[in-house]
């Protein structure tokens, strides 16, 4: 099981804490990419928080790029903490694109004539 907490006296939200608590634990190896995590209500109830909650903080990670759901498989770790970031970035890229009327193939071609 991950040694996650949260603190019901801090003022962040429980699911960025929870959050939080994951990602540190990828970031110090604790949970290793392909390495499954508990079930949700599992970690909710661990905590003593409600499975929502735990579920907000996993979507969050997988939005990240940082986890992984697979239907019948679990939650995986997908990556470290770096590739989330990257992929944070990116995320922010194709949306400043799009805005500057961008299409993705273009971008693409922007990215692919990069030195």
């Amino acid at each position: 099981m991950l040694r996650v907490r949260v603190d019901r006296e801090e003022a962040t939200a429980l699911h960025e804490q929870v959050a939080a608590e994951i990602r540190r634990a990828i970031a110090e190896g604790e949970a290793r990419p392909g390495e499954r995590l508990p079930p949700a209500r599992d970690l909710a109830a661990v905590l003593g928080v409600n499975a929502n909650t735990v579920f907000r903080a996993l979507r969050m990670l997988r939005d990240e790029g940082l986890l992984e759901f697979r239907r019948g498989h679990g939650i995986t770790v997908a990556g470290s903490p770096e590739r989330g970031a990257v992929l944070a970035r990116v995320r922010e890229l194709v949306q400043f694109a799009r805005q500057q009327g961008f299409r993705r193939e273009e971008l693409l071609q922007m990215i692919e004539q990069l030195p």
